[in-house]
């Protein structure tokens, strides 16, 4: 049997329909490492700076015969798998896993399970009825299996129907004037003044130039060259380069994205798997179009690699990942994309832990958004960290609200948690601090213990949150950027309009603009100090608590005023005015003084955190 590899809300009631023994599965049993406790020992090693093996990071090649299953171990699990009927497909360099496919029936006797659909946060899933078992045999070897449930499509954005094939582009979406130009440049002095004050117009998205500046980019004589990005998402938009390119030219023209910075790797779709109840390519599209350019905004002298999964069957994200760290394609992974909470089965969360722990040892960082719907307690009913951002060997980063003025200095940041009240007949509804409508992700694991750069500097009244006793958990955010759409970054990207598809500019935030602009400014900080900083965690913890490398985020009491078109698109249908409150304060999760649970240790703060040794 493999432990907890049955997901919690595969229950009776939620069952809706079987799966057809017919339907073609794609999935993967990945690999225990011989030594996991070896392995995180080494990757603990590599990345304290107070170990004498700091940043003595192992080459793929290393990692693998040290640490990798062993080939007797990968043939016993593929002759296991061929004489259950499946067909064999990938093991990828690192031996981490083994790729196969057949039937929904094959998979019921070779796992001892059933499988049916499931409805859960409003999708209809595959999934087992019970932990899936292996031969004995093998029990020690089977660190998990990803693709028999669809677990991962939790991990998608927003859902609606249609294939990569025939999804049009994300429907347009233009902001409404006014609105300004940095922060504080236009006032609503002609609707009435919200809680007593009249506010601020909303920036109409900030440029690449405007972000170098606010954080200190700018002063730095390094643009990321040396350093290779790659991003990971589902699927790939087919305008992608084009509409990076074209934002590049129109917004920041000294700093072209040139084909030689760009590459793609996309894993091809396979046609004969089950199709899926949800699949959203569109929504995807913007993912990537957001991460790219603010990877690109904030070190546009680094390469970029868009990695694509292979297809919304079962979001094959582990994939995509293992495939940059096996070969170690990158130097620095962002990944805009979590789950609700951490629902994952805790067999395949060990899966992402131990990619995790691979790009440790070789010196990869690996960013996570942790989430755009701040303590997750009006979804799941009680306060969440997001998962994967609350893995103990990823950087999860978080949101803040940025006021960017004239100079293109930063005149404040404060938490990303916003309230809204919508200008009604003459009064804002409701009230302040208005609605809470998104915000960073943060909170206390209940997967993950608290990692050694943790202790000592995480207050015990947010590690010991969602524990037993005096048990401590691990907490995210590590550190934040711009996220707030309020405060957001301009972005380019064809779209659908009522009169075509075309390319045009939006405002857009959330943490999936964080970690890409956050691993920009890391891709600088590795070509400025000329190394790779790997998992970056132990060294920002360290510097936050004796130098002034990372910005304190605190609360500051703020608001905007904004303007949308109703139809998103132009004025036919009218205008919605409302009130957008920074860092709203009624959730689980609060922005304070030192580390807090909605930013982590702060924000970058300028060449003081790129010169970090």
């Amino acid at each position: 049997m493999i432990p907890l590899s049955h997901p919690l809300w595969a229950t009776p009631q939620a069952k809706v329909a079987d799966t057809t023994p017919s339907a073609k599965l794609n999935f993967r049993v990945y690999l225990a490492m011989r030594d996991q406790a070896g392995a995180e020992s080494a990757a603990q090693a590599v990345s304290d700076p107070s170990s004498q093996t700091y940043r003595q990071y192992l080459d793929p090649n290393q990692v693998r015969d040290r640490f990798a299953a062993g080939d007797t171990t990968v043939k016993s699990v593929r002759d296991w798998l061929a004489g259950s009927g499946f067909a064999i497909g990938d093991v990828p360099s690192n031996k981490a896993y083994v790729e196969a496919t057949g039937t929904a029936d094959q998979v019921e006797k070779a796992f001892s399970v059933d499988l049916a659909k499931y409805k859960v946060e409003g999708q209809v899933l595959r999934a087992a009825d019970k932990e899936l078992s292996v031969p004995a045999a093998l029990a020690s070897d089977v660190l998990g299996v990803v693709g028999v449930d669809q677990a991962t499509q939790l991990l998608k954005p927003d859902h609606t129907d249609g294939t990569p094939s025939d999804v049009p582009p994300a429907a347009g979406f233009r902001n409404a004037p006014p609105c300004s130009s940095y922060y504080g440049q236009k006032t609503d002095t002609t609707d009435p003044a919200y809680n007593g004050k009249n506010l601020p117009y909303a920036p109409c998205g900030y440029t690449p130039a405007q972000l170098r500046s606010a954080y200190g980019i700018d002063q730095a004589h390094a643009d990321g060259k040396g350093t290779t990005v790659a991003i990971v998402d589902a699927f790939a938009s087919p305008t992608l380069y084009a509409d990076a390119s074209q934002y590049a030219k129109r917004n920041d023209p000294g700093n072209p994205l040139t084909k030689a910075q760009f590459s793609e790797k996309i894993f091809p779709t396979n046609p004969e798997l089950e199709p899926p109840d949800q699949c959203d390519a569109a929504g995807w599209y913007g993912e990537q179009t957001l991460d790219v350019e603010a990877v690109h905004a904030m070190a546009p002298g680094a390469k970029i690699l868009y990695v694509g999964s292979s297809d919304c069957q079962d979001s094959s994200l582990d994939q995509a990942l293992n495939w940059i760290v096996a070969g170690h394609n990158a130097d620095i992974i962002s990944n805009s994309y979590g789950d609700a909470g951490e629902d994952i089965p805790a067999s395949e969360v060990r899966v992402w832990n131990q990619i995790a722990i691979q790009a440790a040892l070789e010196g990869i960082g690996v960013y996570f958004s942790s989430g755009d719907s701040g303590d997750e307690a009006a979804r799941l009913g009680t306060p969440s960290a997001d998962f994967p951002a609350s893995g103990s060997w990823v950087t999860a980063v978080g949101g803040t609200s940025l006021a960017v003025g004239k100079d293109g200095k930063k005149l404040f940041e404060t938490g990303w948690e916003t309230g809204k009240s919508t200008l009604t007949n003459g009064a804002y509804v409701p009230g302040a601090p208005g609605a809470y409508t998104s915000g960073s992700g943060g909170g206390t694991s209940v997967l993950f213990d608290q990692p050694f750069y943790q202790k000592g500097i995480v207050p015990d009244a947010l590690s010991t949150q969602n524990q037993h006793g005096n048990h401590k958990g691990r907490v995210v955010p590590d550190i934040s950027a711009v996220g707030d759409p309020n405060t957001g970054f301009l972005v380019g990207q064809t779209q659908t309009f009522p009169d075509g598809v075309y390319y045009d500019q939006y405002r857009l935030g959330g943490t999936s603009l964080s970690s890409p602009l956050l691993a920009g400014i890391m891709a600088v900080s590795d070509s400025l100090t000329h190394f790779h900083h790997g998992f970056v965690n132990p060294l920002a913890y360290q510097a936050a608590s004796h130098t002034p490398a990372i910005s304190d985020v605190k609360h500051v009491d703020a608001a905007v005023q904004r303007v949308d078109y109703a139809n998103s698109v132009d004025a036919t249908n009218g205008l919605i005015t409302s009130a957008r409150t920074f860092d709203w304060p009624n959730l689980a999760i609060h922005t304070t003084g030192g580390y807090d649970n909605v930013t982590g240790l702060g924000s970058p703060n300028g060449l003081a955190f790129l010169l970090l040794p």
